[in-house]
């Protein structure tokens, strides 16, 4: 996100009881580890990071206003010998991508592919070959309280390790870039993401990857966020298989777009019999979209661009939960996988009605 576009402001450890020092391929301790804990946080570290980088992204001239920096950092880390996970915010502006491994070696990437929905994008590295992998855990089965480590650049430094813990869901960062609409819960974190965290990974106490690290929460824009934010592991593992066999994520869509009704004029959700202002008015249906063969109706226009009554439908509820707006619709949509069915209850001609939407697999444009 602009102006923060790399954060959104969002060998085996052998030990011979507690007591014992510790040795590992590259250091000796001078001390012995005191607990379990730390114990556990260096042998993740040590087996994990060599898999992670740093992304320096060269930004395109369209992009920048004078003054701006054209160079900006993220994080990534290797989930196939030439295959990076990064954020996609990271790049979305690049011109040129390149990338520092943990040992200070550099290698040129290119963007192998993207999804905006999630705010996640796969790089290809050339010259190179990854001295370490990270497999994905599973995500859905995290509890409150658990352990996170999380590895990357933030704030530009190389090779940085924070932990914290696993707090809670959200559904809404209140992200302004357009990004991640479809995530539909971010893992909420005590654990470090900052500036050029973004792409990095979060693991678990057994080392596998549970998620990205992609932004942090702010009380306002003037203070740095402390709670960071983080793409689940499932949802990104999902995506990065749909990107290399189909090229593009396979999430359901309902192919419309969508005007929350909270943006309408009073009159128009008066005339339409609205008493509230909860749910998603369908503006315009293209041709061949999901929504278009369910028989979703759009909205008519003036010449001006303007609603005009009658309004389209406006969709209240998807398989029986309420939606409040646009957003709920996208995110409800999105949790399901081309052939499914959403049931939509929608408000048509001032009663409601249901429509069975069957989801369509996504091509690529």
């Amino acid at each position: 996100m602009r102006p923060s576009r790399a954060a959104l402001v969002i060998g085996s450890v052998a030990a011979c009881g507690l007591t014992a020092a510790y040795l590992t391929g590259r250091v000796t301790a001078q001390r012995a580890l005191i607990t379990n804990d730390e114990i556990n946080t260096v042998q993740v570290v040590q087996q994990a990071l060599p898999a992670v980088v740093r992304v320096d992204v060269r930004i395109r001239k369209d992009q920048l206003q004078q003054g701006d920096d054209p160079n900006e950092v993220g994080s990534g880390f290797f989930y196939k010998p030439n295959l990076l996970v990064t954020a996609y915010h990271v790049v979305q502006y690049q011109e040129s991508v390149t990338v520092t491994l943990w040992d200070g070696k550099r290698a040129n990437a290119s963007v192998e592919g993207v999804d905006p929905g999630i705010d996640v994008a796969i790089l290809k590295v050339s010259g190179v070959s990854a001295p370490k992998t990270l497999a994905f855990g599973e995500s859905s089965r995290l509890i409150p309280g658990q352990k996170f480590i999380t590895l990357g650049t933030p704030i530009k430094y190389n090779n940085f390790i924070a932990t914290g813990v696993f707090s809670t869901t959200t559904r809404n960062l209140g992200r302004s870039d357009g990004l991640g609409q479809e995530v539909g819960q971010y893992f909420l974190t005590t654990a470090t993401i900052q500036g050029g965290s973004s792409g990095g990974p979060v693991l678990d106490s057994r080392g596998a990857v549970i998620g990205v690290a992609d932004a942090n929460a702010s009380a306002n824009s003037l203070v740095p966020g402390v709670i960071g934010a983080v793409i689940p592991g499932d949802l990104t593992k999902q995506s990065l298989s749909d990107l290399e066999a189909v090229g593009v994520p396979q999430r359901g869509t309902l192919g419309v777009t969508l005007v929350d009704l909270d943006n309408l004029d009073p009159a128009l959700r008066q005339l339409a019999g609205l008493s509230s202002n909860q749910g998603a008015l369908v503006d315009e249906v293209p041709a061949g979209s999901a929504g278009a063969r369910a028989g979703l109706r759009g909205s008519l226009k003036n010449n001006k661009g303007q609603l005009l009554a009658p309004l389209g439908d406006v969709i209240v509820a998807i398989d029986g939960n309420r939606v409040t707006n646009s957003f709920d619709v996208i995110r409800a949509i999105a949790a399901k996988r081309p052939g499914q069915v959403a049931a939509l209850k929608v408000w048509r001609n001032k009663k409601e009605a249901t429509v069975n939407v069957t989801l369509l697999k996504r091509t690529l444009q």
